[in-house]
């Protein structure tokens, strides 16, 4: 279909990356987490053996995530991983080199997109494109991006926020917050560790996000959790508390305990969070001209990522800003699929990509 040169899509995210390939589909999605050996550098485990790792190796190896807030932190690293996932996606032994696309956050500056395409030549492409995020996930919740008329597409990923406004196949406005699921995951920790004197993991800390979280406190359908009220150290008696049991380590005696968690408890530990990436979006609808901004209360703003599917989040986008909100389908995969649909029909979109 593509002659003899593969084409891939890589959604490279702080917390998952994904790899599309070209008349295939989805081929890879693991957490963007690499084991090393701390003497000679050497990776030992990528994707989901090495995230089964974090915080449970020995003091040879060191499991860490190679992206911060959406872009490179540990370049080496970040390499080695891309070379592993291409080489899982197109096979070990090519003749031809494949030819790649990697989505960047709007926000990132000259030397973090150079770094991306640097690290996807090394890992063995032929040839590296660049696609912005929200452009990337606008493609992929099918929004028909080259009208002239203004679409609103908020990605929250792992890393950082990317809220844009869509026109004419480029973008408008755009806002980049580095705050995203990372930081509700710091936030319940912390939390944790100031109310009960309990130490977890950052595994831990995520898991009580997506089986508890909610952006909401329950029986407070009508109005959340404002700023004022978390200034004010305000708590709300909800009804149908959910609870969780979480384990942990003591921080005063040091060893194992266990304690209960609300829901409640996970909002209030969140708000501040919520209401940092809620803000990015509002400024983003602050500088947005009248013309689109008519257009998006028509169509309301769309959000993809993986923090978009945190309970309630969108119904409290929708009452802070007053614009109607809702989640794309499969939300994991706008990104990705977005940058697939792109690589795909190459001459369509090379308007919206930059190329090396």
């Amino acid at each position: 279909m593509f002659g003899l040169t593969k084409r891939l899509g890589i959604d490279l995210g702080t917390a998952n990356s994904v790899v599309w390939l070209a008349g295939t589909g989805v081929v890879l999605n693991e957490p963007t987490v690499v084991a090393v050996t701390t003497d000679d550098g050497r990776v030992v485990a990528v994707g989901n053996e090495a995230k089964d790792m974090l915080g449970r190796t020995p003091g040879n190896i060191m499991a860490s995530r190679p992206m911060r807030d959406g872009v490179i932190a540990d370049y080496r690293i970040t390499e080695a991983m891309l070379s592993y996932f291409i080489d899982r996606a197109v096979g070990r032994n090519r003749i031809f080199k494949p030819e790649v696309m990697i989505c960047v956050p709007t926000g990132a500056s000259q030397v973090e997109r150079r770094a991306v395409i640097d690290a996807t030549l090394a890992a063995g492409s032929r040839v590296a494109y660049l696609i912005e995020e929200p452009l990337a996930a606008a493609i992929g919740a099918k929004i028909p991006i080259a009208q002239a008329s203004g679409h609103m597409i908020v990605d929250i990923g792992g890393g950082s926020t990317e809220a844009a406004v869509i026109s004419l196949g480029g973008v408008v406005v755009h806002k980049s917050a580095r705050v995203a699921g990372n930081k509700i995951d710091e936030a319940i920790a912390n939390a944790v560790k100031k109310n009960f004197n309990l130490i977890i993991g950052e595994r831990m800390a995520e898991a009580i996000k997506i089986t508890i979280g909610d952006a909401m406190p329950k029986g407070a359908s009508v109005k959340p959790l404002l700023a004022k009220d978390v200034i004010a150290g305000k708590s709300v008696q909800p009804q149908n508390v959910e609870a969780m049991e979480i384990r942990g380590r003591d921080a005063i005696s040091g060893l194992p305990r266990i304690v209960n968690l609300t829901s409640t408890d996970v909002t209030q530990a969140i708000s501040p969070v919520l209401l940092h990436i809620v803000g990015a979006i509002k400024s983003v609808l602050e500088e947005t001209p009248p013309e689109l901004a008519a257009d998006i209360i028509d169509k309301g703003i769309v959000m993809a990522g993986g923090t978009s599917l945190l309970r309630n989040f969108d119904k409290l986008v929708t009452q802070i800003t007053g614009v109607p909100a809702h989640v794309a389908d499969e939300p994991l995969l706008c990104v990705v699929r977005g940058t697939g649909v792109a690589i795909e029909n190459i001459e369509l979109y090379k308007r919206s990509v930059s190329k090396k």
